[in-house]
């Protein structure tokens, strides 16, 4: 799961650019000084290994800056440290290489004139050890700072999803668990046993079914989308009974369902709960619910008509689907898609895929 960065004001990002430039520059200057101490008397030759200094210096040091950001986007140290660690070695010494190759050119051949094959010649191995050096200090200063922003990251995302995960599980358990939905299905029930005795039997049992399952799937990051769409059956079948004919839905066939597709827990119940909490539902006017998969079994959509109502202060807490996205951008980048039209209300789940 990828994460937004806020655009630096102007002038804190020039004030940062100002910094390293003053910084590369006293770098390169006490390198300069401290390399060649027969230069202090020579102003000329100060001058000379000044400018070669500071052109490794700068030159080095974007190489290896734009090299980080490059490999983040290719091979992150959190998932791939093995792969991320060769890579480094290979960018960093090969692209650095490159740089003091052509710094060597350009004074040797081009300023001072002299042949091509100076630039290997014996006494050449000075020229590409001591940068290689620096290089690699450099290197392991904006590597390690990128080793260590990217374990803070980590750290920072799995205490967001902890917490997301804990708001999660306690808003679940407070809309199954709740007096509301326990008082009307015991209301539904008193009215089948006097009515109905074989459908309150068959009550019974879904009530344990939707309570069991509640109690399973906790502390589960995914449970196959065949159990959650059993589940849903169980809960819209106690819905069903309370609503009657003013709620209509329809499932989609156990036949279309990939056998290793998996989904978060109880991804349906929060869905299922919002649409029966903020829409209105009379015979006259049934509040149509659709659960479908799409054809090629990688999204899942609840899809449901709008009949708005206007809920009572306290009876939502609004964290239900905030939270189930936080969920969803630990196990996948793909996003969870919330749709409004004129007449209906869609969230798109993407399905996900055991991998055994």
């Amino acid at each position: 799961m990828p994460s937004s960065h806020r655009t630096m004001p102007p002038l804190r990002q020039g004030r940062r650019w100002l910094r390293t430039g003053l910084t590369i520059v006293v770098v390169a200057l006490g390198i300069a000084l401290a390399s060649c101490p027969s230069c202090w008397t020579d102003p000329r030759q100060l001058g000379i290994n000044l400018t070669l200094t500071l052109a490794y210096t700068v030159s080095l040091w974007l190489v290896n800056g734009y090299s980080v950001d490059w490999l983040d986007g290719v091979a992150r140290w959190r998932t791939e440290p093995v792969r991320r660690l060769l890579l480094t070695v290979v960018v960093s010494l090969g692209g650095s290489l490159l740089v003091i190759v052509l710094i060597n050119y350009a004074f040797i051949v081009l300023y001072l004139g002299r042949p091509v094959a100076t630039l290997w010649d014996a006494g050449s191995t000075g020229r590409y050890l001591f940068p290689l050096i620096c290089t690699s200090i450099i290197s392991l200063v904006l590597h390690s700072r990128s080793f260590l922003l990217g374990w803070r990251e980590a750290l920072v995302r799995n205490e967001r999803l902890q917490k997301e995960m804990a708001q999660a599980e306690a808003e679940t358990l407070r809309q199954q668990l709740d007096p509301h939905f326990m008082f009307n299905a015991l209301n539904a029930l008193t009215s089948l046993v006097e009515e109905e005795p074989k459908v309150a039997v068959r009550f019974i049992r879904q009530l344990s079914l939707v309570y069991r399952y509640v109690l399973d799937a906790r502390g589960r990051e995914v449970v196959p989308l065949h159990d959650e769409l059993a589940f849903a059956e169980s809960y819209l079948f106690l819905q069903r009974i309370r609503y009657g004919e003013a709620l209509q839905v329809t499932m989609p066939a156990a036949a279309e369902v990939p056998p290793q597709a998996v989904v978060p827990p109880l991804s349906l119940q929060l869905l299922i709960e919002n649409v029966l909490k903020h829409n209105v539902a009379t015979a006259a006017q049934p509040l149509q619910l659709r659960i479908e998969l799409t054809p090629d079994g990688r999204q899942l959509r609840v899809v449901n008509t709008l009949r708005p109502r206007r809920v009572a202060p306290g009876e939502s807490a609004g964290i239900g689907l905030p939270n189930l996205q936080g969920r969803y951008r630990h196990l996948t980048q793909e996003p969870v898609q919330v749709e409004r039209g004129e007449s209906e209300f869609s969230v798109t789940l993407p399905v996900l895929e055991l991998m055994c």
